[in-house]
């Protein structure tokens, strides 16, 4: 995860780069695309290179443009997993602030007004996006099965608070250290006092690899998952206008020329 992380924050070139290298060395079809990265930018609103607030570049962005670059190369009925997060609805009580969606262009230029707004709302803000993300690319996959064209599936997942991971790296000295030696020790205790979806990258690493290529899951697209579970996601990942704001203003950023909008808006 953050080597892609690291990629975006240098600038999207170096995702093209990754896409060209993976083109050129005839690797087979791609059976499965986990498409997972995120930061959390505490202190202020940060850009990437590309001008592009940072949460939002290296949590939808980035991993938007790899999906279209590598599009080519999925295998027939291949599995596609975008990771999200419960802290994207509100109703779940995370302890992050409510994510709120206007437009896609808001969150890659904040006004003066949104530009306060703390990073960790733009960071589950960033998860919402995630979702519905999911849900356009889900509808237009349906759309191209119908005329016989691709059959990806593509399904949300949460993977749930993980202790230890690299996420708080960009919080003040002290958190990483409570994050990545204190509270992993803690996660038993901290599903019965704080929240029961807390868990350590290992069970929440066999839970993603059974959505990637699990029997059970084969065909199963559109959904958002809880770990092994289907639950619901926040009602407003479910505003179709919102989610088409954001993936045509995403097609729209990512692509280089006419060419590649075309191609990167055809189902």
């Amino acid at each position: 995860m953050s080597g892609l992380e690291r990629s975006i924050l240098i600038t999207g070139g170096s995702v093209r780069a990754f896409a060209a290298e993976y083109a050129d060395r005839k690797y087979p079809k791609i059976q499965a695309l986990v498409l997972n990265a995120g930061l959390q930018f505490p202190n202020g609103v940060t850009y990437t290179k590309d001008d592009v607030e940072s949460t939002f570049a290296i949590k939808h962005v980035g991993q938007a443009l790899l999906f279209h670059l590598l599009r080519q190369h999925l295998a027939e009925k291949a599995s596609n997993v975008i990771t999200a997060s419960g802290t994207h609805d509100p109703a779940q009580k995370s302890g992050l602030p409510d994510a709120e969606y206007t437009t896609a262009e808001e969150l890659a230029h904040p006004s003066a007004q949104s530009a306060t707004n703390s990073g960790r709302q733009r960071y589950a803000t960033s998860k919402l996006c995630n979702v519905m993300w999911t849900y356009a690319l889900d509808k237009r996959l349906i759309a191209a099965a119908a005329r016989g064209g691709e059959r990806y599936t593509v399904n949300a997942f949460d993977l749930g608070l993980m202790p230890g991971t690299d996420l708080a790296r960009e919080a003040l000295a002290i958190s990483p250290w409570k994050w990545k030696k204190v509270l992993p020790r803690m996660i038993p205790l901290l599903r019965r006092l704080v929240h029961p979806n807390i868990h350590s990258p290992e069970e929440s690493g066999i839970a993603l690899a059974r959505l990637a290529v699990g029997e059970d899951v084969t065909g199963v697209s559109g959904v958002y998952f809880e770990g092994t579970k289907k639950i619901n996601s926040s009602v407003e990942s479910h505003v179709v206008g919102k989610q088409e704001d954001l993936w045509y203003w995403t097609v729209k950023h990512v692509a280089r020329d006419g060419e590649e909008l075309r191609t990167f808006d055809s189902f």
